[in-house]
């Protein structure tokens, strides 16, 4: 691989007129918007886009954090699309990317050139869209990506507090494309590139669209329709909001699904149904296009781009996630089903990192959305096919799921026998609980043990995370997560098989604090408990309400979408606060808050085992680890 600056510009996709002349285009067929800086890998949404794009014949040029704030130059520097305009917030929705679970303004933005906050605006999609619309209304304009595949239907925004309607309605955007939108994106440029007028893609499978609420559907006679509350009834109901969530994550993660209309207003959303998970050969095509794997080289002088930095030696294996945990969003992007790249493509892509002159020998991350679902699937996809379980695994693990670690431990092993990389480490989040027996009963060929010993002897760096997210069983059900005593399972295999090989890597916990169905009680457990552990927890991830999770809607409307029964969730920052204060027991300045936090709440002696006070009931409670009694005297 040449380095960066020996490249010659047009490797890359053009960012100004300039480039794209280089490359002998007069004009271009797409323009496409990002709220990200431009970086050139198949980790960054923009990029596999552009790629696709190109793929197909098209002559495309990105416009990347364009200044929305001044005369508008950047959004008319390539002047008209002879096709569409296509807009994305980039890889993270641009609220969660610009402030913290309390609203505070974020300092920097991982996805800019010196990590430097700033260079998109709140609601990145609406914003590019609105101004794209009001300089060419004529044109066409496509919106992808997170944010506006999550902000499909009415949704909670944490940020403003309130309701929203679909994100095409503030938009104005002209088609919405959910989801990973590598399978729709091929098919709407195939019949462009025939003739087909853009609004007549309104037929296409995973795309979405606002229509006079009087006028007829588009026909299909393999789809059926269901209609969700209307955008006014969710206004004046939350049971109807909550209610509607259901349908809509049900519809999302099935293979034969059904087309889902929404009012609002005088208008009517219409969500076509999702294409089936990408196979082996589809998304290794998209792995597969010819990206530099580096960022454009006019961020050089402005510094790094510190995604790029985190993921420039990893390799990304699958997507998807079949955990379907009620605050994550992976599912409801994603899919819950797992499209797995061959192990040729992978191996390729292992080539061209280790051939990178800046390689030092240790790939950073061999992973996905969960590190070890790769190949994972049914057994019988008729039964599949059938399916509308948000969850492949909880509350227990489907009989028809094939959870064999054997094809990942393989590839494990084969990354090793390449002779330039010394260590390739497993970054992404390990789902403990499938390779825990008494939770995980598909074991008989011993594929649990031989990949967690892989892992442990082969691909930990110094520590291994894993994210059992609470201790207590009532909040763990709410999260859609597996009960505590497995991860205390999970920890004792650890254990077990890091001393047979002489190791001392430590096993690092993940826990989220003001999560619906939590009390401040069961924070106090959960610190009690991992206290008990062993460990002294650093970091701790504080809830925050992101659209399109089963969490949000509990947290805005009081009920669980699938229930509608009451489930309590803490709402104040004081609140939310004070449940994160109960993980820093060591801390010195919380030890009297403890204590009367505790006696209020009439459990002296959870205060007593907190704080090491007389009186702890604990009297077989394992001695204090050395590493851990040595940070609390240095905290102390």
């Amino acid at each position: 691989m040449l380095e960066m600056q020996e490249r010659p510009i047009t490797d890359w996709l053009p960012l100004t007129k300039k480039e794209a002349e280089k490359r002998g285009w007069n004009e271009l067929d797409v323009i496409l918007f990002s709220g990200d800086a431009y970086v050139d890998h198949p980790a960054f949404g923009t990029a596999v886009i552009g790629r696709i794009i190109e793929d197909e014949g098209f002559k495309i040029g990105i416009v990347a954090q364009p200044n929305w704030k001044d005369d508008l130059r950047d959004f008319k520097k390539f002047g008209t699309p002879k096709y569409f305009f296509g807009v994305t917030a980039g890889c993270m929705d641009s609220m969660v990317n610009h402030y913290t679970a309390n609203k505070r303004l974020r300092s920097t933005d991982a996805y800019t050139p010196g990590g430097q906050a700033g260079f998109r605006p709140d609601y990145t999609t609406i914003v590019y869209s609105n101004i794209l619309k009001e300089l060419y209304p004529d044109v066409p304009v496509m919106i992808g990506g997170i944010e506006a595949s999550l902000r499909r239907v009415t949704h909670y925004d944490y940020w403003k507090d309130q309701l929203m309607p679909s994100i095409l309605v503030d938009s104005k955007a002209d088609l919405l494309v959910y989801g990973m939108g590598d399978q729709p994106l091929r098919e709407m440029l195939q019949l462009l590139k025939k003739g087909v007028p853009f609004e007549n893609l309104r037929t296409i499978k995973q795309v979405a669209f606002m229509q006079d609420i009087n006028e007829e559907l588009p026909k299909n006679k393999s789809w059926e329709n269901v209609a969700l509350s209307s955008h006014e009834d969710c206004l004046k109901d939350k049971i109807k909001y909550a209610a509607n969530f259901k349908i809509v994550e049900v519809e999302s993660n099935k293979w034969q699904a059904n087309r889902i209309t929404q009012d609002v207003g005088n208008q009517r959303l219409v969500i076509n149904p999702p294409y089936k998970t990408m196979d082996e050969k589809e998304i290794d095509r998209s792995f597969d296009l010819a990206y530099t794997r580096a960022p454009h080289p006019k961020y050089k002088s402005r510094g790094a781009i510190p995604a790029f930095d985190m993921i420039k030696f990893s390799i990304n294996m699958h997507r998807g996630c079949f955990g379907g945990c009620s605050f994550c969003t992976i599912s409801a992007h994603q899919g819950k089903f797992i499209a797995s790249r061959s192990e040729k493509s992978i191996l390729a892509e292992v080539e061209q990192v280790v051939n990178d002159p800046t390689f030092k020998g240790y790939i950073s991350d061999l992973g996905g959305p969960s590190a070890n679902m790769y190949k994972m699937k049914g057994k019988d996809e008729d039964i599949c096919a059938r399916c509308s379980s948000p969850s492949c695994i909880h509350p227990v693990i489907c009989n028809n799921l094939d959870t064999s670690h054997k094809p990942l431990t393989k590839l494990y092993r084969e990354v090793d026998k390449n002779p330039k990389v010394k260590k390739a480490f497993v970054g992404s989040g390990i789902r403990y609980d499938l390779l825990v027996d008494d939770f995980n009963k598909n074991n008989d060929d011993g594929n649990h043990d031989e990949y967690i010993e892989q892992v442990i002897t082969r691909h930990v760096s110094g520590r291994l995370k894993v994210a059992p997210e609470h201790t207590s069983d009532a909040t763990l059900r709410v999260m859609r997560k597996p009960s505590f005593k497995y991860f205390h399972k999970f920890k004792e295999k650890y254990e077990r098989i890091s001393k047979q090989h002489g190791l001392n890597q430590q096993l690092v916990p993940y826990f989220i604090s003001s999560h619906p169905g939590c009390e401040s009680e069961d924070m106090a457990n959960l610190a009690a408990e991992t206290k008990d552990l062993g460990f002294q927890l650093e970091q701790v991830q504080d809830f925050t309400p992101t659209p399109m999770t089963v969490a949000t809607v509990i947290y805005y409307s009081g009920v669980h979408p699938y229930t509608l029964k009451p489930i309590n969730t803490v709402k104040t920052k004081e609140e939310k606060l004070a449940q994160n204060r109960f993980f820093f027991w060591y801390k010195r300045e919380n030890r009297d808050w403890i204590r009367k936090e505790l006696t209020k709440a009439k459990r002296p002696e959870l205060a007593a085992k907190l704080l090491d006070e007389p009186n702890s009931p604990s009297k077989d409670q394992k001695p204090m680890p050395k590493w851990l009694e040595e940070r609390r005297n240095k905290n102390k």
